[in-house]
């Protein structure tokens, strides 16, 4: 036990730390301590970051998590906005499940995170709406249902999928859609939430992809099929850490998100 330790437990008034034959242990109090210490610490670094860019707003950095919905047109064309204002700005993109991302927004180590808005909104968050989004079943060009007319659920059914993860709420209702028609998600398939991963399978393999619309907008290798997958849908936006200022960076990134947004979401 360093002195340090022992310095702290003293001024606690309680044991962080448990002494046995096989080593030091982690007590209740520890466990709890270390959390909110985890919490100081990621506003420390989040106060270091700031003071750094009130001093330059244009050398500034931004941590930006994104999942599927945001990930192939509104997010590289935000970026390119805001860098053509402030090339210095260093733009951090990190890619994982909404649950996540969600993590490393109120930890401290994302500062925006854009993507599918989830309901209700969780908490410590505050969300911004951008545009709206519709669910599509996609496929390859190359795929026998990419020239149909029509297609029904129970004919994409009798091809491989590409899904989300179970723990996300598009799998979620992709599964309840299925459910009211008598059919579930096939057996061979493959869960994903990386955009190059999810295109490169639909190019390569005669996989269904039942993903946001926009994410095979003008893409000549990818076709979204006819048929209605209401009521899937959701609203695109932003999610922030409710008790947390926004740096100069942050708030440039936003301000190019809502420009590009407006864009899209004609698109969409």
């Amino acid at each position: 036990m360093t002195r340090g330790l022992q310095e702290l437990e003293k001024i606690l008034g309680v044991p962080l730390y448990e002494r046995g034959p096989r080593g030091i242990a982690v007590t209740e109090f520890g466990t709890a301590f270390t959390g909110h210490a985890r919490a100081v610490l990621a506003q420390l670094s989040q106060a270091e970051r700031h003071v750094e860019e009130i001093a330059d707003a244009d050398r500034g950095q931004v941590v930006v998590g994104t999942h599927l919905a945001g990930s192939n047109l509104l997010l590289p064309r935000a970026i390119a906005l805001l860098k053509r204002e402030h090339p210095l700005v260093t733009v951090i993109v990190r890619e994982a499940t909404p649950e996540n991302l969600l993590v490393e927004l109120l930890s401290g180590r994302v500062d925006v995170v854009v993507g599918r808005l989830v309901h209700p909104r969780p908490a410590g968050t505050v969300h911004r709406v951008l545009h709206q989004e519709s669910i599509r079943a996609v496929t390859g060009t190359h795929h026998p249902l990419a020239g149909s007319d029509r297609v029904e659920l129970d004919m994409l059914v009798e091809y491989p999928w590409i899904v989300p993860g179970v723990e996300t709420r598009l799998r979620q209702e992709i599964e309840e859609l299925l459910t009211r028609h008598g059919l579930t998600v096939p057996a061979d398939r493959v869960e994903a939430t990386s955009f190059l991963t999810v295109r490169q399978l639909l190019v390569e393999t005669r996989m269904v992809a039942v993903i946001p619309g926009l994410i095979a907008a003008g893409d000549p290798r990818l076709t979204p099929l006819p048929i209605a997958l209401e009521p899937i849908g959701h609203d695109v936006g932003l999610t922030l850490a409710a008790d947390r200022r926004l740096s100069p960076a942050t708030q440039a990134l936003i301000r190019s998100l809502t420009t590009a947004a407006e864009a899209v979401g004609h698109e969409s």
